[in-house]
């Protein structure tokens, strides 16, 4: 079948071929053969004031250089389409709710439920508040794509033809949209409020409180232990298990974005500046990745960094003053809300006895439809709206009432004149940072900052609710008019810390406020395995090099394993049938590396040990859903196998047996070894992680089927896991493909005038066949250093092209 599928695959390239000929023959945009655009020459851009010149490195990396602030961004937004507007516009229809018009109708749910949260609605409400320098830096970026769009200049990606559709004018309410989409999908709460209402459902509170997420921070002097998991939850009683819509709408957009970053401070770097190493986690298999790197560079300011396609300036990298980093702070920044339906006007609902109309929306979705003459087919839809948001379930029926779940997010209401995040390329220090970063209300992020004056720091963003109840793990019901967000944490109150004493400051997502924090931050947070190996490595005695740092995060020493492996091979080495398993994990050295057969025993071992504890009592279905959300249960699970004493390892099906934890795991390890050597062969030495553990590159055009490996980039067997700083994340439902991995690595050492270390999973540009797609692929799975240039003499010398772009 192999031979099929790969003929197949040649079928579909050569007819792509063909087709790519006949659009350049006839393509109305004039895209050149193999999808090439204009880095050389001169090129009119309607709207600067003075010349702008553009070089391009080896990699496609273009440097701009511009004389002020405005003609800067008009040339970002102008040399970002030039690489990247195909992925703008899927991102922009994404976000909007208009895939539609892309997919046809297949798409609709997915439309649906983006119009229904209302990126794009709010987004354009937020447009209408914005300063006049946040208005005139966003206005100038759209202005750069839209000449881009206009002038058909170097030439309109070849994807819009093959795609069928065609570019259209940008504002600034879309790259406001981008921005309050990635702010909903980087805050997973809501993903987490569903499963703990399922559990509730099914279990009651005291029971499933024994499944709640145990949220650890590592920094903090009292054990998990001294804080006894709450069981008296106030929740309705309710059937969402069932409930589709609502099981949509917490998948929908997720990003699951995650990632690691730290600074270190001078006195532990030999350059005597500090140095920072960033490695944002993202939906990255799409190539070329989800950021853009560029250099921005005027007589006054000096940045090199990342950003998201469709918004301007550094949100990632370093500028002469100051080097930034991010990751996700999973602040709780989402709640749910059970509503009551008036059962005497069905049209309202019910705070209390008041009886309160439903806000109602008309929205118009788009569908592709090549049998109408338009090529569009149009549905009209209606959205209903509470004080606390729109509705996002069915009619939940079986109850004395009727009633409907809606969704509250903080980033709709608190919308301010500044993004904050345009601003973050003309700070100085790591305090006027923090002050920036004030007001970045739409997402909540944890920056590690660093400055030239050797101060390092860390502030998280976003703008989180004081709850009445305290906590945000279940929806909150409904009784009155009594609203359950009372304010805000105050800014000094929310997490951050400058210039500590051990010298260095870092974040994996993990819970990062103490237990006697004030306010309720999150219960959903990384598990503390790459914290606390990030903790161990920086904690080495000894100054850290940039070399270390770059191998800091490609570290693979998995450090639930190392808890969690020698229980089990104890177990395992105590029968005949898994013997082989318990030896080969006995000789680990818990480092999870392609070329070894233990991670592969581990991760599917305990896997299967996780369905086998909780399937029986919460059924396959809800196990799987609450076992998909890793950070829910990962934790909790360790601490019943530490234990050693949980209910939850007797299987209740099995009345003349009460299971115990080990026997868990010698039935775990036969179901694995039943998988593993269906699709490895029998001997245990050759069931090797990289066999399982792949990371695959696809192209937008092409994601699965024939001729997807052709135009991406290819399979590569994938060192790491989702407990390792080197991060590869699988979904626990569909083992054991990357999903999440690093959609870059940097190292930025402020001692260093000419170069940043920094490395994407594919490349500069977002056209198909063009080099600079995948050039970066290779370096990123072997660790080969790649370099964005920071310095006058280093740009220079690394140029490949020059453009000059010239007022009209």
């Amino acid at each position: 079948m192999k031979w099929v599928k790969g003929f197949l695959g040649l079928v579909f390239i050569l007819l792509l071929i063909a087709g790519i000929a006949l659009v350049v023959l006839i393509n109305p945009f004039g895209a050149s053969p193999l999808n090439h655009y204009t880095k050389d020459g001169n090129l009119p851009l309607p709207g600067l004031t003075a010349p702008v010149t553009v070089h391009r490195d080896a990699k496609g990396m273009a440097y701009i250089y511009a004389r002020n602030m405005e003609d800067l961004i008009l040339a970002q937004g102008f040399v970002t389409a030039q690489d990247r507007l195909f992925q703008m516009e899927l991102t922009r229809l994404f976000a909007s709710g208009r895939i539609g018009e892309l997919a046809g109708e297949k798409a609709r749910g997915l439309d649906v439920r983006m119009r229904t949260l209302g990126f794009y609605r709010h987004a354009k409400k937020h447009a209408a508040l914005l300063n006049n320098e946040t208005r005139t830096f966003l206005q100038k970026y759209v202005d750069g794509v839209n000449a881009f769009i206009r002038n058909r200049a170097g030439n309109i990606h070849l994807e819009f033809k093959l795609a069928g559709i065609k570019p259209s004018p940008w504002d600034i309410v879309d790259s406001l949209t981008i921005i309050y989409f990635m702010g909903w999908a980087s805050a997973a709460n809501m993903e987490s409020e569903v499963v703990a209402q399922m559990l509730l459902d099914k279990l009651g509170s005291a029971k499933a409180a024994e499944l709640f997420p145990l949220n650890i921070n590592p920094d903090d002097e009292i054990k998990a232990d001294d804080n006894p998991t709450k069981s008296d939850f106030k929740h309705a009683g309710l059937n969402l298990t069932f409930d589709n819509a609502l099981f949509a709408y917490s998948k929908s957009g997720a990003l699951k974005i995650g990632s690691n970053n730290w600074v270190a401070g001078s006195e532990l770097s030999p350059g005597s500046m500090p140095i920072l190493a960033n490695d944002p986690h993202q939906e990255a298999r799409i190539l070329p990745g989800p950021l853009y790197p560029c250099g921005l560079i005027k007589p006054d300011l000096r940045a090199v960094g990342v950003t998201v396609p469709g918004f301007g300036g550094m949100v990632i990298g370093r500028t002469a003053h100051v080097a930034l980093g991010a990751t996700n702070a999973y602040g709780d920044t989402q709640d749910l809300y059970v509503e009551t339906i008036d059962p005497e006007i069905p049209d309202n609902y019910l705070e209390g006895s008041k009886s309160i109309p439903f806000e109602v929306i008309e929205e118009t979705l788009k569908y592709k439809d090549k049998k109408l003459s338009g090529g569009f087919r149009e549905e009209k839809i209606i959205i209903r709206l509470t004080r606390r948001g729109p509705v996002i379930s069915d009619v939940i029926k079986g109850l004395k009432t009727d009633k409907v779940i809606t969704v509250r997010w903080s980033g709709f209401e608190v919308q301010s004149p500044s993004i904050g995040l345009e601003r973050l390329i003309e700070c100085r220090s790591v305090a006027e940072t923090r002050q920036v970063l004030g007001s970045v209300n739409q997402i909540a992020l944890n920056f590690v900052i660093a400055d030239a004056a050797g101060n390092i720091g860390w502030q998280a963003t976003g703008k989180l609710p004081i709850r009445t109840q305290a906590e945000g793990l279940v929806p909150y019901v409904v009784e009155s008019a009594t609203d359950n967000w009372t304010g805000w944490i105050p800014w000094d109150d929310m997490p951050h810390a400058v210039n500590p004493a051990r010298g260095w400051l870092g974040t994996c997502n993990h819970l990062t406020v103490d237990r006697v924090y004030p306010y309720h931050y999150t219960t959903h947070a990384s598990p503390t395995y790459r914290y606390r190996r990030l903790i161990e490595l920086m904690e080495t005695p000894g100054k850290k090099t940039v070399d270390d740092h770059w191998a800091f995060q490609r570290d693979t020493r998995n450090l639930m394993a190392q808890t969690i492996a020698p229980i089990i091979s104890r177990a395992l080495l105590t029968y005949d049938d898994t013997k082989q398993m318990g030896a080969v994990l006995a000789d680990w050295d818990f480092v999870d590396s392609p070329d070894q057969a233990a991670p592969a025993i581990f991760q599917t071992v305990y896997r299967e040990f996780a369905l086998l504890v909780y399937a029986d009592e919460l059924g396959e279905d809800l196990a799987l859903t609450m076992l998909n959300n890793w950070y829910f249960w990962q934790e909790r699970l360790q601490k019943m196998v530490l234990e050693d004493n949980s209910a939850w390892f007797d299987i209740v099906s099995t009345t003349d047996k009460k299971e115990t934890r080990d026997d868990l795991f010698r039935m775990a390890a036969q179901k694995a070894a039943e998988k593993l050597a269906a699709t490895l062969g029998a001997d245990p030495a050759k069931w090797l992680w990289g066999k399982l553990h792949v990371h695959e590159f696809v192209s937008p055009l092409r994601r699965s089927g024939s001729g997807a490996e052709w135009l991406g980039g290819g399979f590569h067997a994938a060192p790491g896991s989702g407990e390792t700083l080197y991060r590869g994340i699988y979904e626990f439902s569909k083992p054991y493909k990357i999903k999440i991995p690093a959609s870059m690595r940097m190292v930025a050492d402020l001692a260093d005038p000419d170069k940043i270390l920094a490395v994407l999973p594919g490349g500069v540009s977002g056209r198909q066949f063009d080099p600079h797609t995948t050039d970066q692929v290779k370096a990123y799975m072997n660790g080969t250093k790649v370099y964005w240039w920071f310095s006058d003499k280093a740009i220079k010398a690394h140029a490949r092209h020059t453009l000059i772009l010239s007022p009209n």
